[in-house]
């Protein structure tokens, strides 16, 4: 099986950027540290400062299910659920 590509692309609703910024930062150490992380790495878009896009890379996609079950995981849902939108997207390398 090959690795999960995720890019998680999250964007802030007006007034609560720094608060995102702040969830996405404390997400990153613990993610890193997971058995089955090969990369996350957060990036802010330059054009729109309110939008942020996390690149991931999962050993497979069980590595990555463990991940969306872990505490540090839930507690970012919680965080910004209701002050930002979020899409992921799932990928599969080709080539």
């Amino acid at each position: 099986m090959s690795e999960l590509i995720i890019v998680a692309t999250i964007t802030a609703h007006p007034g609560s950027e720094l608060l995102v910024r702040s969830a996405l930062d404390q997400i990153v150490p613990p993610s890193r540290a997971e058995a089955g992380c090969i990369r996350y790495d957060l990036h802010q878009d330059l054009g729109d400062p309110a939008t942020f896009v996390m690149l991931e890379a999962w050993a497979d996609a069980e590595a990555n299910a463990r991940h969306e079950a872990t505490p540090h995981f839930l507690e970012l849902v919680r965080a910004i659920g209701e002050v930002a939108d979020i899409k992921i997207t799932k990928l599969n390398q080709l080539l």
